[in-house]
Order: structure tokens, then C-alpha cells, then sequence
């Protein structure tokens, strides 16, 4: 794996800010809202303001990735995370707490794009699914991190929500800092600057012995595909069997209900009988169990492959979310935080462990840029309307039909992974996009 293992794990650490960012608010978001005394509508959409940021930096990043580098764009992320953490901290009226998170949520949606394109472009063939899954592993990384430092800092007096949401601003520096370091894409080297040269020097660091062939792979793929590829031409023919396997996948993963989750966990625990400090202990199993099936998925998609391991998660979400939904419709609240950790872990080692990586291999390289942002825009734009509502539906809706309903949607996405899910295991990206 070498440098190339170095070099991702560096663009994987914005997958550690993307998850400590998502989940961190978890732990504040009940302070807040009686902070400045907002309602369920404000509230959700101040809960959510990071997320429209993420639609929009998902959705915008594809211009800049193509236009000034993955590693400029990873170094951009950097800068708008630490910023968000400083002042979401120091925020002085739901405004411009708003603000700072949008900001926030600018680097996780970009993140989302540049980072998981940036691994699969420096990673060997073999190692692919594994580097590009890193990035993944970081994002439950963060998760479990932000969960134990929210329930490390509950009892740091009135405003704990602050310190809470300002943890976030050392490891956004240590990560822009290391961001410095990495080497720019070999291919879009190649295809967007023509500079060969310093496209075979990153390449011969990744494996000398394919240099020649990896040149060759990219140069007739660009050729193939005539230059850069506009939004006209994205959204045309040639493009639409990637364009719907991206949209799918990406929207399957939000409804799900995995970020109304991770987002409103201690107040879905507190609603089946659990205390303030019990439910923000349990939310630190999520992440325990989140990061421990993420590694059982890294595992396996390199040798089980990306569709087994979908098969896998799909029947794991249909049912725990059945259970969850019993548990809360018989009155047997025992039954929520174990199926609740049975769904985290059924995410993990499907939806979770595959989609960026997934993503990341079904465009050519010159529509890659352009085939993440719309996969990672839908994506958040399912989990952005998902938490603006959440607050209301929890405060409206038996959480025995919310949970039902996310089940019923499972099913229909095993249905798309028999059906309409190829396998990219195994195969170069060059191939991938030939064969779709």
C-alpha cells in the first residue's frame, strides 16, 4: 500500500471532522433550543443548517475539484471546518449560529465529494475499496469521538453546549496542516494540467510497475471521453446508468434514517424511558458499534465485494428497524437500544462501508468530479429535509410508525441491490466506467 496508504489517510481525516461535525450537535441540540428559547421550527432549522451547507458545498464542489485540484480543495475544507467550529462555539443568537454551521456544513458536503474522489484516483486497484472505506472509518471515527466528548463535557456548567461544538476546532487545524503535505491527483495530473511528468512521479510512488499502463489507461479514457465533460453532457444519455446508480444508492442511504438518528439519538432514547445522561451514554455505544462494523466492512469489500456486503446491510435494516418500530408500538422499550445498535451496525458494514466507495468508481475520470457532487448532493439533500422535520415528527408522529416507515423503504432497496446493482470489485476505474 506505501504512500498512497499515507496519502489517504491524510484525505480520509476530513471524513473524521465530516463525522465529528454531524454528530456533535447531538449533544447540544436540546441546550440550544432552550438557549435562546427557539420552537420546533426554528430549532429544526438550526439543526439543520449545516446540513443545507453540505447540500450546497455536495452540489458546488465538482467546479472547484475540476477546476483548482482535489488538494486544494481538501486544503479549502480544512479552513471551513475550523472556522465553523470557532464560531458555532461563540455564536450569539440563533443567526449566526446558523452562519457558522452553514459553513460547517460547506466542508462536509465538500469533503464528501473531494475526499473519497482523491483516495479512489491515488489508490492501488487492489486496495481501493479499503482506502476509499477509510474515509468512511474516519467518518465513524468522529462520531464515536463527538459522542464521547459531549457526554466527557455534560457537566461543564451552563454553556457545556459551547465547549461542546468548539472541541472540533484542534483536529480541523491538525487536519488542514497535514493537508499540506499530500500530492495532487495523478489523474487529474494528467487530464487537467497535461502534466505528465509530475502525473508519473505520484504514480510510480503508488506502484512503478503499472506506471506505463496507468498513463495509458487514463490518456485513452480521456480520449474516449473528448475532454471535460459539461453539466449538459453529464445529464445526457452517455452518463445516465451512473447518474441513477448514484442518485439511488445516495438516497436509499438517507431514508434509512441513519442521520435522523445519529442526529436526534438522546431524544429518541429519552422517548423510551431513558434519563438525559443515560441516553448520551448510549449514544456512545452508536459509535462504538458504528466504528466497530465500518472495520468488519473494510474487511470484507475488497474479497465479499460491495453487493453482498448491501445485501448484508438491507436485510440487517429491515429487521432492526421492524424491531425498533415493535419495541415502541408494544410498550417493550427494552427492545429499542439493542435494535437501535443492530440497525447502526447493519449501516455500518452495508450503506455505510459502500457508498462512497461505490460512487467513487462508477464515473470515467472526467465526469468523476461532477458524478461524487451529485451523488453526495442527493444524499444530503435527503438528510438536510429529514432533520429540518424530525423535531416535528418525533413531537407528532408515534415513533412505532416513523420507524415502520423507514423499514418499508429498506425493502425496496434490497430489492434495487438484486435488481440493479452491479459489482465493481476488483476491476480498474478505467474499466468500471466502460463496462456501465
Amino acid at each position: 500500500m506505501g504512500k498512497s496508504g499515507s496519502w489517504a489517510l491524510i484525505a480520509a481525516l476530513a471524513g473524521f471532522l465530516f463525522g465529528f461535525d454531524t454528530a456533535v450537535i447531538s449533544g447540544a441540540e436540546q441546550a440550544l433550543q432552550a438557549e435562546w428559547a427557539m420552537s420546533d421550527l426554528v430549532h429544526g432549522l438550526a439543526i439543520s443548517a449545516a446540513l443545507w451547507g453540505t447540500v450546497i458545498g455536495a452540489l458546488a464542489a465538482g467546479w472547484p475539484l475540476d477546476a483548482l485540484g482535489r488538494k486544494r480543495c481538501l486544503i479549502w475544507i480544512g479552513v471551513a471546518y475550523a472556522v465553523s467550529a470557532v464560531g458555532s462555539a461563540l455564536a450569539w443568537d440563533p443567526a449566526s449560529f446558523m452562519a457558522f454551521r452553514f459553513l460547517g456544513g460547506l466542508g462536509v458536503g465538500a469533503s464528501s465529494v473531494a475526499a473519497p474522489a482523491y483516495i479512489a484516483e491515488i489508490a492501488p486497484r487492489e486496495w481501493r475499496g479499503r482506502l476509499v472505506a477509510l474515509f468512511q472509518a474516519m467518518i465513524v471515527l468522529g462520531i464515536l469521538i463527538a459522542y464521547l466528548s459531549n457526554y466527557a463535557l455534560d457537566g461543564a456548567g451552563e454553556h457545556a453546549w459551547r465547549w461542546m461544538l468548539g472541541a472540533e476546532t484542534l483536529p480541523a487545524l491538525a487536519y488542514l496542516v497535514a493537508a499540506l503535505f499530500i500530492p495532487e491527483s495523478p489523474r487529474w495530473l494528467l487530464i487537467k494540467l497535461r502534466a505528465e511528468e509530475r502525473a508519473r512521479t505520484v504514480l510510480a510512488a503508488i506502484n512503478p510497475a503499472t506506471v506505463d499502463e496507468t498513463v495509458a489507461a487514463i490518456r485513452q479514457e480521456a480520449a474516449h471521453d473528448a475532454g471535460a465533460v459539461t453539466w449538459r453532457q453529464f445529464f445526457g444519455a452517455a452518463y445516465r446508468r451512473p447518474l441513477l446508480l448514484a442518485f439511488t444508492i445516495a438516497m436509499f442511504n438517507q431514508l434509512s434514517g441513519i442521520n435522523a438518528i445519529i442526529y436526534f439519538a438522546p431524544r429518541i432514547f429519552e422517548l423510551s424511558g431513558a434519563g438525559q445522561s443515560v441516553a448520551l451514554l448510549a449514544t456512545v455505544g452508536i459509535g462504538a458499534i458504528n466504528l466497530l462494523f465500518t472495520l468488519v466492512g473494510m474487511a470484507l469489500i475488497d474479497r465479499a465485494g460491495r453487493k453482498f456486503l448491501m445485501y448484508v446491510g438491507s436485510v440487517g435494516y429491515i429487521v432492526s428497524l421492524g424491531m425498533t418500530a415493535y419495541g415502541f408500538g408494544s410498550g417493550n422499550f427494552g427492545l429499542v437500544l439493542p435494535f437501535i445498535l443492530a440497525f447502526i451496525a447493519a449501516h455500518a458494514i452495508g450503506q455505510g462501508a459502500v457508498i462512497w466507495v461505490f460512487i467513487s468508481e462508477i464515473f470515467p475520470s472526467a465526469a468523476r468530479a461532477k458524478g461524487q457532487s451529485l451523488g453526495a448532493g442527493t444524499h444530503w439533500v435527503f438528510a438536510a429535509a429529514l432533520t429540518l422535520v424530525m423535531p416535528g415528527l418525533l413531537a407528532t408522529v408515534p415513533p412505532v410508525t416513523i420507524f415502520l416507515g423507514f423499514a418499508a423503504i429498506m425493502v425496496l432497496q434490497l430489492v434495487w441491490v438484486h435488481l440493479a446493482m452491479p459489482e465493481t470489485r476488483g476491476r480498474s476505474l478505467e474499466d468500471i466506467a466502460g463496462g456501465l
